[in-house]
């Protein structure tokens, strides 16, 4: 099956249509970029392989604190690291 790549102006588009949420898998790569605008723009990123990594309050707390950080932190911080972090804590709070 072919990838889907999504860029920041994908994602502006997204958000400008009203999409919440975006299903990621192996099939679906974004830029750094792209995903940091998502988290920044309040688009949910949910992983098709796991897609319950946080529940109820926790994943609300989770994104929250994901947005607040690159809001703060802009292009200092990598995505992919914050997403780990903030999970790794959020699941800990259970």
């Amino acid at each position: 099956m072919p990838k889907t790549f999504y860029t920041e102006r994908d994602i502006k588009d997204l958000a400008d249509r009203g999409v919440t949420t975006l299903t990621v898998n192996d099939d679906v790569v974004l830029t750094d970029n792209a995903r940091d605008l998502a988290l920044k723009l309040g688009i949910r990123l949910v992983h098709e392989d796991n897609p319950h990594p946080e529940d109820g309050a926790n994943a609300e707390l989770a994104h929250r604190v994901k947005a607040a950080v690159i809001a703060r932190l802009g292009d200092q911080v990598d995505a992919i690291v914050l997403d780990a972090v903030v999970t790794k804590v959020v699941n800990g709070l259970k």
